[in-house]
């Protein structure tokens, strides 16, 4: 098996699409750290950061069971470049936000943005094993798994100091060249985004195609168990809202809230690359699934009662790498379990599930955060994550070593 990275190397359309990846979820981050503070100044109210980050959620989670279809549908390539156009688009809005009057243009920009990620996402995940080589895909897995976290440490990080240099506005002029720059390098990919269909096999509809993928899932005791998986880490997610006072209750401020949230992404960043090998072995597969729940669980159960800051970011690192290593691990072992044909719909359901769980976490988090100390918070994220662990590995404890082609990958599956 190649080292991990020579892939990168190798692979020119592998390094445009994850390039691509890459701008694309830098992007997120010029939008968003500066509206979550723009918007606050602009209007003298704190909940018009929480509606941003609730409109972002929403949408994407309501439309990702037909954007899933649309990936299986029509030709990836298409859709990746017109959703980043359209998040261009919707960014030029954000020009607009100039006063508490125009604040409201903010909740629309965001809305089509999250309208255009909920089309990009599933589209950008079943095309991956499309423009890698059979004995390739851990590593691309492996790879592709870290983008978030490298975003989350550099985007967030660089996002802030633009936006607080040189304001917001340039901060998004920044979002709209990245989102070109992913529109060129998605173009430049040569391999087909997915497998060839037969030209006489009818498309059924929308609402048909989503009903077959469900089937799909249902009839499959190791899918149904795998688009569960991030659910776990999803449930664990409303620790982030407590993040500043996390730092303030340790006397860091709004300098001790941005290495939380870096260390955060870093330990996502590392998470993936660390765990590649496991990829390679489907008889760990769901043990390293449930460990990877629970470590994240017990990170932030430790955060809670954590007398030092440094231990605070030692324990949130370890927390997000084993919540990046969840991520990279669930979706390689969907990658080579689910046909092309379905790949995009399946990646939607598993997408939605995640942030659904997001959304109730964030939620709840906040209805009570003003009530109760953040430890508290804290203590029972992490107790949710370790309880749903153990309870999905001992529903899946009878699930044996997955069934494909030797290779990893489905036979249904086509190498370009």
């Amino acid at each position: 098996m190649p080292p991990t990275l020579t892939v990168l190397t190798r692979n020119r359309d592998f390094r445009r699409l994850f390039a691509a990846e890459l701008v694309v979820f830098g992007a997120d981050w010029f939008v968003m750290v500066p509206l979550l503070v723009l918007l606050p100044e602009l209007t003298g109210h704190g909940f018009w950061g929480g509606l941003v980050l609730a409109v972002d959620t929403g949408i994407n989670a309501l439309l990702l069971p037909y954007t899933g279809t649309i990936a299986d549908r029509l030709d990836r390539r298409k859709i990746l470049i017109a959703a980043n156009l359209a998040s261009f688009a919707a960014v030029l809005v954000l020009f607009a936000v100039r006063s508490a009057a125009t604040a409201p243009l903010a909740l629309v920009a965001i809305g089509a943005m999250a309208v255009a990620k909920a089309f990009y996402q599933p589209a950008s995940s079943a095309a991956l094993p499309n423009v890698v080589d059979p004995a390739d895909l851990t590593a691309a897995n492996a790879i592709a798994g870290s983008a978030w976290g490298t975003m989350t440490v550099l985007g967030a990080s660089l996002g802030g100091v633009v936006s607080s240099v040189f304001g917001p506005y340039v901060s998004f002029s920044v979002t709209a060249v990245f989102l070109l720059t992913a529109v060129l390098l998605t173009a430049l990919v040569r391999r087909p985004l997915q497998a060839e269909r037969p030209a006489e096999t009818a498309r059924p509809r929308p609402g048909r195609a989503l009903i077959e993928a469900l089937r799909h899932i249902a009839a499959r005791p190791r899918l149904r168990a795998l688009i569960t998986v991030k659910s776990a880490v999803g449930l664990g997610n409303g620790v982030l809202t407590v993040f500043p006072l996390i730092a303030a209750a340790h006397g860091m401020g709004e300098l001790g809230a941005g290495l939380l949230f870096a260390v955060r992404g870093l330990g996502a960043l590392v998470g993936p690359l660390v765990m590649r090998p496991m990829l390679a072995r489907p008889s760990w597969l769901f043990t390293g699934l449930a460990l990877s729940m629970s470590l994240y669980g017990l990170g932030y159960l430790g955060v809670a009662y954590a007398p030092w800051f440094p231990l605070v970011l030692l324990l949130v690192f370890v927390a997000h790498f084993a919540g990046g290593s969840n991520w990279v691990l669930s979706n390689y072992a969907l990658q080579s379990e689910v046909p092309d044909q379905l790949r995009g719909r399946v990646f939607a359901t598993d997408m939605m599930l995640a942030t659904l769980a997001i959304a109730v976490s964030q939620l709840g988090a906040s209805a009570v955060v003003d009530h109760v100390d953040q430890s508290v918070v804290l203590a029972v994220c992490g107790l949710i994550t370790v309880v749903y662990a153990i309870g999905w590995r001992l529903a899946t404890r009878r699930l044996g070593a997955a069934r494909t082609a030797g290779n990893g990958i489905p036979r249904a599956r086509r190498t370009p």
